[in-house]
């Protein structure tokens, strides 16, 4: 059988790839290893019958503000955001918490002497995100086609997020609110760059919001299905790729994995200066993650953690810091920076009447042994003490397991390759179209393309506008 492309791998990227290649009317046909599609976008009963886990992505600030996206119409698919009171809540440990919203306003009255250095921060770029979607969420080897925003973005952003917090923000509240903003990058906070991912987080919160989909993430994956689908596309599930020529004959290929599982499966049409270069690409940190059915919310001390969807678990700037340099040098953190997801409490299709899950993870060395439950629960005891009391059954998944469920999660890398300053703009070569390979028919459309992780399909997007630019013309 012949179609136009093959593209391997069902999740978001790979999913969003193959629509736009079907909304150009080109025939296409997703294989996929796993059972079930979605790739980072799943969820299942880990624990207990009728908890209903995010097995990977949880919150999708990104997927709400995602240009390609917003142009799908999801809802009209089954796709339903819920919006928690609050994105984020990071409590300290007097007791209290901060708090980020949708409201800009909400969020700057919050910090008190520091909301006019917020809104300095990021109200334009709030104001002009679609420009701002334009130049930063693809290549950035470009001509921006708006660089006074783009400038905005890139100037704070090129310094350290420590750096930027201790010069924007005179409270501790505020720069710890910062801190854990852009420890999502998974870089040290002393790493130059690192402050462009808190900022980004901080201008998608005001745009969208941090939002849950009703069910679970399998449902953005389901939705964006059912849009191919709609267009003619199909998905093959169980169909694990080994080699290219196990693969139908096509124009193109688009790869939604790594690029050592591309040079894998291709490497023989590759040439071997591109092998070489990709051969260079690195790996991120990993993550550790626990799921949980309780009995009953967590205990917070701060009651706005339980208006939060997402809540922050690090304490101040300093310590979330010395916990992400941890992870750069190869140490696990004794005190690790915990991200934490409270879905069922908007959501009551997760979890059985009076009963709740909780999705916790902290970052670890690419490859980690070490079982973090201890340390993880430990944080969540300080600012909810009698946490433990509450936890009915647990899933414990290290580096290797959360491997095992997703193949691109190498050495348990969730974000498709290290964010080091050189990885931004050369991901995974420097090129001014890195979706491309040295094989005219062959694309990687992958979160180790740009603009990286998160679950917001630009990625798939620049991937099938390059495949029809040169392979489907």
């Amino acid at each position: 059988m012949s179609t136009d492309a093959v593209v391997v791998g069902s999740g978001p990227n790979g999913l969003s790839a193959a629509i736009e290649l079907a909304r150009n009317g080109r025939s296409v046909t997703v294989v996929e290893a796993n059972e079930t599609i979605g790739g980072g976008c799943r969820s299942a009963e880990l624990t207990l019958p009728g908890f209903v886990h995010d097995l990977c992505s949880a919150f999708h600030p990104m997927g709400a503000a995602s240009p390609f996206f917003r142009s799908l119409e999801l809802g009209s698919l089954g796709l339903e955001w819920i919006e928690p009171p609050l994105a984020l809540a990071h409590p300290l440990d007097d007791g209290t918490a901060i708090v980020l919203s949708r409201s800009l306003d909400e969020t700057a009255r919050g910090l008190g002497s520091d909301g006019r250095a917020w809104r300095r921060l990021v109200a334009q770029l709030v104001q002009h995100w679609p420009d701002l979607a334009t130049d930063a969420l693809g290549p950035l080897i470009k001509i921006p086609q708006h660089p006074l925003v783009l400038a905005r973005l890139g100037l704070p952003g090129l310094l350290s997020a420590r750096l930027l917090a201790r010069r924007a923000f005179v409270t501790e509240r505020a720069r710890a609110l910062f801190a854990g903003l852009a420890a999502h990058s998974m870089m040290p906070l002393d790493a130059p760059l690192s402050a462009s991912f808190g900022l980004m987080f901080a201008v998608t919160t005001h745009v969208a919001s941090w939002p849950i989909a009703r069910g679970g993430s399998q449902r953005i994956a389901d939705a964006l299905v059912a849009k191919l689908g709609s267009l003619g596309g199909a998905v093959m599930t169980r169909t694990r790729v080994r080699d290219i020529r196990d693969l139908d004959t096509a124009r193109a290929y688009l790869f939604d994995t790594t690029p050592r599982q591309l040079d894998r499966i291709a490497g023989a049409r590759l040439s071997n200066g591109y092998r070489g270069r990709i051969a260079r690409f690195r790996s991120g940190p990993g993550v550790f993650k626990l799921d949980y059915a309780l009995d009953g919310p967590v205990p917070w001390r701060a009651r706005d953690c339980l208006r939060a969807g997402t809540v922050h678990l690090g304490g101040t700037l300093d310590e979330i810091a010395e916990s992400e340099e941890d992870v750069a040098r190869g140490r696990v953190p004794e005190h690790p920076f915990v991200l934490v997801g409270q879905q069922s409490l908007f959501d009551r299709s997760r979890a059985p009447a009076g009963k709740e899950t909780l999705w916790a993870y902290c970052h670890v060395p690419n490859g980690s042994a070490v079982d973090m439950t201890g340390r993880i629960e430990a944080q969540l005891e300080r600012f909810a003490p009698g946490f433990r009391d509450r936890v009915l059954a647990r899933s414990a998944m290290g580096p290797a397991a959360i491997a095992e469920h997703n193949e691109n999660y190498l050495g348990g890398d969730i974000g498709g390759g290290e964010s080091s300053a050189l990885q931004l703009f050369g991901r995974p070569v420097l090129s001014f179209d890195p979706y491309a390979t040295s094989a005219r028919d062959i694309f990687l459309c992958s979160s180790s393309t740009p603009p990286g992780g998160g679950v917001h399909g630009m990625c798939g997007y620049h991937a099938a506008r390059s495949a029809l630019r040169q392979a489907l013309r």
